[in-house]
């Protein structure tokens, strides 16, 4: 494997940085709302399943006192 001076690492950084598609305001905006809505929901599939989980162990625990 060939050794790459430090000026030549830098202009190929360059050109691979003039390559970056960035997003736009509204993509990152909408990226954000579904990512803050999914987090949401998942979070309250949790509690529900923790919720679930916490009453059956109850349940089995007062069968056995």
């Amino acid at each position: 494997m060939a050794k790459t001076s430090p000026v030549e690492f830098m202009r190929q950084v360059q050109a691979e940085t003039k390559k970056v598609v960035w997003p736009t305001r509204k993509e990152t905006i909408m990226t954000a709302v579904m990512v803050f809505i999914m987090a949401s929901l998942l979070g309250i599939f949790f509690f529900g399943v923790d919720r679930a989980f916490d009453a059956i162990v109850k349940f089995l625990l007062s069968l056995a006192a």
